[in-house]
């Protein structure tokens, strides 16, 4: 009869069965508890964290995990503080003329000569001359002379916001340089620098987007929280006022209102009548979430308790009522600022905004209108359309970032 040999030990620990039984983790119940892996104290400091926190702070913690907000963040800030700054950043003055650049194209900054060796920012100088059978302009680089680009350098004379005289740019060639110029983005068909332009006109374009949508805000908020808070026939009135004025295609509208302006009037004055324009047409959107905001607030515990402590109506509105839902507001505002900027830019691009001398991104692509422009000059157009697109997107992407922070129904 034949006898089976018992396992050893060895020959049991190495079986697949005995793999996969140690493979397999333990039951539940013989697992070591959350406190032992230290799991549920950490859980613990964090609900402990969020319930402590402050609205302000969740809204952040939330903001800062939304990436494209962030960017958007950034470029907005980099762009006000370029428009902020703008005699500074820019290397000349916007009506300076180089009457040998006239149409330009960019100027390549290298760090690396003809022969690969590694230099501090510079540029080659440039020779122009003419297409014998078109007769254009041809700028071709001279590898024999070199012109280090400088930073912090010497150049004309400005007052910065027109208060402090100086003579220092953020960057530029030597001041004994005369002959040559640097064209980060080209020059215009008057020998005008582009970037210096754009700079400029970043101050306009993007103030005006921020102080026409603050006004829209005071009429928005105003008008909404009287119609929201009173309702009967004011709410009646208010309500057919703004379905009259969003019946009205926005264009045309502004269209109108623009050219009922004095086409002698100075920077200054056509500057406040543009934005009074875009805000009088952009008001109404504000006024409609405002009035919903109060219709369902109006009614809440800490409303009905400020009534009874003897608050005025306008400080239950302005103290109690609208800062409840002002991380709401911020985000709306966010959203609506682009809208502003494109109005001007469409406006001024139709000569219905602002005109010259004014410098705004809308009159920068006045130049890119004639067939000439678009194909001796494409940088005229990219330039100033680079720019008002990239701010549009900015914008959109921190609205959207701000609105998921500000969800107080979002996880």
């Amino acid at each position: 009869m034949m006898t089976i040999p018992e396992p050893q030990d060895n020959d049991l620990r190495n079986s697949p069965v005995m793999a996969e039984a140690e493979a397999c983790p333990p039951p539940i119940d013989e697992m070591e508890p959350l406190e032992v892996l230290g799991v549920e104290p950490v859980l613990a400091q964090e609900e402990e964290r969020l319930y402590v926190a402050g609205q302000w702070q969740l809204m952040w913690w939330k903001f800062r995990k939304h990436k494209m907000a962030i960017m958007g963040g950034i470029i907005l800030i980099v762009f006000y503080v370029i428009g902020a700054f703008c005699e500074f950043v820019a290397p000349y003055d916007p009506e300076a003329y180089f009457i040998r650049y006239k149409m330009a194209p960019p100027t390549p900054v290298r760090i690396f000569d003809t022969m690969g060796k590694l230099h501090t920012p510079f540029i080659y100088h440039r020779d122009r001359s003419k297409d014998p059978e078109t007769l254009r302009d041809i700028y071709a680089e001279n590898p024999e002379t070199r012109y280090p680009l400088r930073f912090f350098v010497k150049g004309e004379p400005y007052k910065l916001w027109g208060l402090f005289a100086t003579e220092t740019h953020l960057f530029g060639l030597a001041p004994d340089v005369e002959d040559q110029a640097v064209f980060l983005l080209g020059a215009d068909r008057m020998g005008r620098d582009l970037f210096s332009r754009l700079c400029y006109g970043a101050r306009l374009s993007l103030s005006i987007g921020l102080v026409g949508v603050f006004l829209s805000l005071a009429l928005g908020i105003v008008l909404g929280g009287i119609s929201g808070y009173y309702g009967g026939r004011v709410d009646t009135i208010i309500q057919r006022v703004i379905e009259f004025i969003r019946t009205i295609p926005t264009i045309p509208l502004w269209m109108a209102l623009s050219a009922a302006l004095p086409a002698d009037w100075p920077v200054i004055k056509m500057y406040f009548g543009i934005t009074i324009i875009l805000s009088l047409v952009g008001w109404t959107g504000m006024a409609r979430v405002v009035r919903g905001r109060f219709l369902s607030l109006r009614q809440d515990d800490f409303v009905l308790a400020a009534r009874l402590c003897g608050s005025s109506e306008m400080r239950i509105i302005l103290r109690h009522m609208v800062p409840s839902f002002l991380s709401h507001i911020i985000a709306s505002l966010t959203l609506s600022i682009p809208g502003q900027i494109l109005g001007e830019t469409g406006l001024s691009y139709l000569g219905l905004g602002l005109r010259a001398p004014a410098i705004s991104w809308g009159v920068l692509l006045q130049e890119a209108q004639n067939v000439r422009s678009l194909i001796l000059a494409p940088w005229l157009l990219f330039g100033p359309a680079v720019c008002v697109v990239l701010t549009v997107f900015a914008y959109n992407f921190l609205g959207d970032g701000l609105r998921d922070a500000a969800d107080p129904y979002a996880r």
